[in-house]
Formats: structure tokens, sequence, C-alpha cells
């Protein structure tokens, strides 16, 4: 296993990676994994470089360590794979459990942010060969016999399937996906799994939809029919086409600007308020952008998208200036309770509570005044009870569907 690399970065206005530091895992005397980060000299001295963290990787020629996350530091953390291109790697290697630097190197270059890994020094010519949405099919199918752990087809067309399915691992969840190309632009494909109570698809798209509707500035997306089966592409928000090719916007998870865990020991850091306030420290706008993230709370809470993790809210910068990026990974669930649904995050002061009054107990943390936060929920509520159905049906959700998902929609608990 690898213990070292290079890191690399696109910088803003431009399309090629240069060499941002070198990175370093190793353990200290209690085998604890530790890592250690340093910007190069070069990088230092040049006009344009840019921080890849601007509160925990300053540009500056400090030493950087951390025990968090094995020792990966969140912002590169944030461009390597989560479990569905874990899985993807795992398998195209026939290895298990790979080190963590190692998930980092074997992810291509068109991961998710502006940052890139390799062992020389100099950044490796990039690979460019992207799938389209005619290969959708063949990535469909790949897809599916990985999740169902069958021996991989070897034929030509599959092995060029298996390559293009790698080339999309370092975009985050746990759900198949893939990246593609359509029209100049790049898009996160994701499949439906054989095993789904409901048309994920449709539903996630259905949610984007009716999120914008409800005011959110939230991802593009639209639903492609492969055969009898439905993938949902989703316009990336961290890339921007240009005649000499793609800028690539810098990415923090929301988990990195709270400076957690995705273990269940940190879950006291996982708050919505906390994540209003690291806002504040970091965007340009930070009046707009808290007062999005109050009304992204609120949306989840009453589409009961129980799985708003921090891993699901994120800031990027295209440029210099760092923002709330679009809302993504908008999904309904189905508790069983129809008195009390809890997010991912903290929303108040009574925790993780999907309830009005919780959710404005903390306002003012998110520079809203009271008034102004009771007419975003009490419009929001309106919106979500009346619009889902007919948005749904619109989209293409089947009424059997929407029986399903009935239940996420402003549940009886969100009020009492």
């Amino acid at each position: 296993m690898n213990d070292e690399c290079y890191v690399y970065i696109v910088l803003p206005g431009q399309t090629e990676f240069v060499t941002a530091g070198r990175f370093v895992l190793a353990t200290d005397r209690h085998d604890i994994p530790i890592g250690r980060f340093v910007y190069g000299r070069s990088y230092l001295t040049r006009p344009d470089a840019v921080a890849i963290d601007p509160v925990d990787l300053r540009l500056t020629a400090e030493n950087f360590e951390t025990r968090q996350l094995h020792g990966v530091f969140g912002a590169l953390r944030d461009a390597g794979p989560d479990y569905w291109g874990r899985l993807v790697i795992e398998r195209h290697t026939g290895q298990a459990m790979l080190g963590e630097l190692d998930y980092l190197l074997y992810a291509p270059d068109n991961r998710t942010g502006a940052l890139s890994f390799g062992l020389n020094r100099e950044p490796p010519a990039p690979r460019r060969r992207i799938a389209t949405t005619l290969d959708l099919a063949d990535l469909q199918r790949m897809a599916d016999a990985i999740i169902a752990d069958d021996e991989l087809p070897m034929d030509p067309a599959s092995r060029q399937a298996r390559m293009l399915l790698l080339a999309g691992t370092s975009m985050g969840g746990a759900r198949p996906k893939a990246v593609v190309q359509d029209n100049d632009d790049l898009w996160v494909a994701k499949f439906n799994r054989p095993d789904d109570r409901w048309n994920h698809a449709r539903v996630e798209h259905t949610m984007l939809v009716l999120a914008r509707e409800c005011g959110l500035n939230a991802a593009e997306s639209r639903v492609e029919a492969v055969g009898d089966r439905d993938v949902l592409l989703v316009k990336r928000f961290d890339r921007e086409r240009t005649g000499a090719g793609y800028r690539r916007a810098r990415f923090l998870s929301a988990l990195t600007l709270l400076r957690a865990d995705d273990t269940h020991h940190d879950r006291d850091k996982w708050s919505y308020a906390l994540l209003a306030e690291e806002l504040r420290r970091i965007s340009s706008r930070p009046e707009q952008d808290s007062q999005e993230l109050f009304r992204r709370m609120c949306f989840n809470a009453l589409i009961s998208n129980t799985d708003d993790h921090p891993r699901n809210h994120a800031v990027i910068a295209l440029d210099t200036d760092w923002g709330l990026s679009p809302a993504y990974d908008l999904t309904p669930s189905m508790p069983v309770s129809i008195e009390r649904r809890d997010l991912a995050l903290i929303c108040g002061d009574m925790g993780r509570y999907a309830h009005r009054d919780n959710l404005l107990s903390q306002h003012t943390r998110f520079l809203i005044h009271r008034a102004d936060a009771e007419t975003v929920i009490g419009t929001m509520e309106q919106t979500v009870r009346n619009r889902w159905y007919a948005i749904a049906r619109s989209q293409g959700v089947t009424e059997k569907d929407c029986e399903r998902i009935s239940r996420a929609f402003v549940y009886p608990g969100f009020r009492l």
C-alpha cells in the first residue's frame, strides 16, 4: 500500500492540473493513522495559488497534521470515493479493503471538485475518455453485476463499461453511479437498483423539481429511459465548460467544514446551526447562504429526508469566492412513526426532531428574522403538501410509487 502522494489542483480560470503539495499518511506510536500535508514551495510562490481548504489547509508553508477521518484531511477525502466508488475499485482490483491513500490514487481525475492525486511530482496527462449517454445501458448492466456480486463479464464491451464505471468512482454516495457527457455538459448518472422499493431515479428527480418550486437552489436534473430502466442524470455543478476544457470548482463537504468524522462518535457536531456558523466564516455571501441552508433544513423535514447527512451538503468555489453549492441528494424516506421523525443533522433546541417549532428555535443563527422564518416554513409546507403529487405524476412517477412515498410529505408530527 502507498503511504504518500502528490496532490494536484486545477486553479481558478484554468483547465489543467498543477502540483499543489505532498500528502503523507503514517501512524503514530499508538498505531493511530496520522496524515501530514505541506504545500510545495513553487506552488506557494504562484500569484494565482489558492488554499485547498481556507480553514484547515491555509495557504502557508507550515506542515499540517490530522488524525481525523483515518488520517485523511477532509478536503482530500471529499475528492475520494465513497461506498459505491470503493466497491467498484475493489471489484476492479480484486482486492478488498485497500488503504485510504490507495482509494484516492485509484479514483480517476474526473472526481468531485478540483483535486487529483498521483505518485509523480508532475501531474500525469489527463485521461479524456468519458462515458456518454449512449453508454448508459452497458453501465447499468455492469452496475447490476457489481451489486449482485456476480463474476464480471470480460468481453470487450463489458471491459470498456467497467473502465467507464471506474471513471465515476470518486463521486460520493452509496448508490451506483457514473459520470457521463451529454451536449458538452457533464452529468452524474445515478442508476436504480434491482432491489429498490420504488423508482428512485424518478422520485429523486421529482424532489429536485419540488425543491426548486419551493424556492431552493437545487441541482439541474433529468431522467433518461434506458430499455425498461430509468437513470437519473444530475448536472455537475462543480464543472464549467470552456473552449479549452472544463473549469473545476473546489469542493468542501459539510463534514469537512464541521471538522467532524462520519461515525456516530461525532454526531454531536452534525448540526445545521453549526454549519450556518461555518458558512459565515467561509462564504462570500453569508446571509444569503445561511438563509438558503435554513430553507433546505425545512424542506428536508417536510419530505422526511432523513439522509441529509453532512456529505450531502457542500460549498464550492469556481473562482476565489466560496459559496453554498446547489442542493443535491434529496430523497424521501419512509420512517414508521407518524408522530416523530429525526433528520441526520441537529436542527434546533430539540435536537434532530423534524418539527416546526424545533426548526424555528434557532432561527437567529441562520440570520433570519422569526417572522420571515415562520413565513418560509408556512409557505413551503403548503407547497409540499399541495404540489408533490402533481409534480411526481408529471415527472413519470407511477401511481403505485406515489402511494409508497405518500407518507413522507408533511407528516402529522410536523406540527404536533
